[in-house]
C-alpha cells in the first residue's frame, strides 16, 4: 500500500525547564513526522464461491502479485453445522486450484457466536496455526462465519506478524450488510464487548448469498436491524424502500433481502471512506445509532440476545427519545416503530428493566474516547449528535416499550 512521508526537525526557542539552572536554557529538538496510507478493498457479491467454476476467490488472490498463495481457512462451527459439506467443498476447491491457493491445513473450526470472542484461547489457536504452518504477511487467512467469528479471526490475523492478509466470507445477513464489510476486529474482555481489538481493513470481502439459505429465521431477521439503522441516519429513500417492502422482508423473500443487503453494505462502506474518520479517532460515531443500549443488553443477557435484536431495541428507544426532545415528528416515529414491529422484532425484552441508562451511557462514553456523542434523529435520514442525555426522559422512553407507544405521551424530564 502506498505511503507518503514527510519528516523534518524544527528547533524551538530555548526555554528553562524545571530543575535547570536559571539563565542556562535547554534546547528542545522535535521531529514532526506525518504520513498517509491509502487503503482499498473490494466487497464482492456472488453465489457458490467454492464451486470449482467460480473464480472470484482466485481473482482476489491474484491481486497479491504471487502465483501461488499459502492459505489458512477458519470456519465458524455454527456455519459448518448448517452446511455439513462445506469443509469437503473447500478442500476440493483447494485441490482443483492448488496452483493459485495452497491450503496449508484442513479448514480449522472456531467456536461460533460470542463464545469465540469471550475465550481468548480461540485467537491463540489461530496464532499457533500461523506459526506452525509458517504463514507470513503475504499469506492469507480466509474467515468464514458470522460477525463474531469474523471479529475474532480478524483480530488474530491483524496481530500475527503485525498483519496477515485477511479475506472475509460473511455468512449471516448482519455480517454481509454491516459487520463483515467494515474495518474493525476485536474480542471481548473484562465483561465488555470489543474491549480488545484493532482497526485493520481486510484484503477483500466476498458475500456468498448461498450461505443465507441455511440460516434460521431469527438470524435472518436480526441482520435487517442494521439496514434500518443506516437508512435512518443516512438515506430516507432507503428507509422508504424498507418500509414499502416490510412484508416481503418479514418473509425473507430472497430478491428483497439481496437488495437490502447490497444497499446497506454500500452505505456502510461509503460512510467509512467518506466520513473523514474511518478508524474512529473522534467521538462522533453515527453508525453507532441505537448501539449504546444494544451493547449493554448483550452484556446483561450474556449474549443470549442477538446483536441485531438488541440494535432494534436501541433504535426504538433512541427514536422515542428523539421524539421526546422534539427532534422527531409523530409520523416518522410511527413509521419507525411500525417497521420494526412488522419485521418481527420484540421491542420489550425482559432485560430492559435491569438496564441502568446512566451507567450504560458512562460506559459508552469511555468506548467513544471520553466524550459523549449519541446520534439522534431530527428526521428520517438525518441525524444530529447529542452530547448530553436527559436521564429521566431516557428512563421514560425505555419504560414505554412495555406498552403501545401511541397510548402514552412523553414529557421532558
Amino acid at each position: 500500500m502506498p505511503a507518503h512521508a514527510n519528516a523534518h526537525s524544527s528547533p524551538k526557542r530555548p526555554t528553562a525547564e524545571p530543575g535547570s539552572v536559571v539563565g542556562q536554557p535547554v534546547m528542545q529538538r522535535i521531529i514532526d513526522q506525518r504520513f498517509t496510507v491509502s487503503y482499498s478493498f473490494p466487497v464482492i457479491f456472488t453465489r457458490t464461491v467454492f464451486d470449482a467454476g467460480n473464480t472470484v476467490l482466485l481473482d482476489v488472490m491474484a491481486r497479491s502479485g504471487h502465483a501461488q498463495n499459502r492459505v489458512l481457512v477458519v470456519v465458524d462451527s455454527e456455519v459448518l453445522r448448517l452446511n455439513p459439506g462445506l469443509s469437503a467443498s473447500i478442500e476440493r476447491y483447494g485441490e482443483t486450484h492448488k496452483r493459485v491457493m495452497r491450503l496449508v491445513a484442513p479448514p480449522f473450526l472456531m467456536k461460533g457466536g460470542e463464545n469465540c470472542k469471550n475465550d481468548r484461547s480461540e485467537v491463540g489457536r489461530i496464532h499457533a496455526l500461523v506459526e506452525r504452518h509458517k504463514l507470513c504477511r503475504h499469506s492469507f487467512i480466509i474467515a468464514i462465519g458470522g460477525g463474531a467469528v469474523l471479529d475474532a479471526v480478524g483480530y488474530a490475523a491483524a496481530t500475527a506478524h503485525r498483519g496477515v492478509r485477511l479475506i472475509r466470507l460473511p455468512t449471516t445477513v448482519l455480517a454481509q450488510n454491516d459487520a463483515g464489510v467494515g474495518v474493525k476486529n476485536g474480542i471481548n474482555a473484562f465483561g465488555r464487548k470489543n474491549f480488545i481489538g484493532t482497526f485493520a481493513p481486510p484484503f477483500a470481502v466476498i458475500n456468498d448469498s448461498v450461505f443465507l439459505e441455511s440460516l434460521p429465521a431469527r438470524d435472518l431477521r436480526a441482520g435487517i436491524a442494521e439496514a434500518v439503522k443506516v437508512a435512518l441516519i443516512q438515506d430516507r429513500e432507503f428507509f422508504d424502500f424498507l418500509y414499502r417492502e416490510r412484508t416481503g422482508l418479514s418473509r425473507f423473500i430472497p430478491a428483497v433481502m439481496e437488495n437490502m443487503i447490497f444497499r446497506c453494505a454500500e452505505l456502510h462502506v461509503r460512510h467509512i471512506s467518506r466520513s473523514g474518520d474511518p478508524f474512529e479517532s473522534g467521538s462522533s460515531r453515527p453508525l453507532d445509532f441505537g448501539h449504546w443500549i444494544a451493547h449493554k443488553l448483550e452484556e446483561l443477557t450474556g449474549g443470549d440476545i442477538r446483536h441485531g435484536e438488541a440494535v432494534a431495541i436501541g433504535i426504538a428507544v433512541d427514536s422515542l427519545y428523539s421524539h421526546g426532545v422534539g427532534l422527531l415528528g409523530d409520523p416518522d416515529l410511527h413509521r419507525i416503530l411500525t417497521l420494526l414491529e412488522t419485521l418481527g422484532f420484540e421491542l420489550n425484552h425482559p432485560a430492559l428493566p435491569r438496564l441502568d441508562p446512566e451507567a450504560a451511557l458512562a460506559e459508552f462514553r469511555e468506548h467513544l474516547g471520553g466524550a459523549l456523542s449519541i446520534p439522534l434523529l431530527e428526521g428520517i435520514g438525518r441525524k444530529v449528535d447529542a452530547h448530553r442525555i436527559d436521564i429521566p426522559l431516557m428512563k421514560q422512553c425505555i419504560a414505554m416499550l412495555a406498552e403501545p407507544v401511541p397510548s402514552k405521551g412523553l414529557s421532558r424530564g
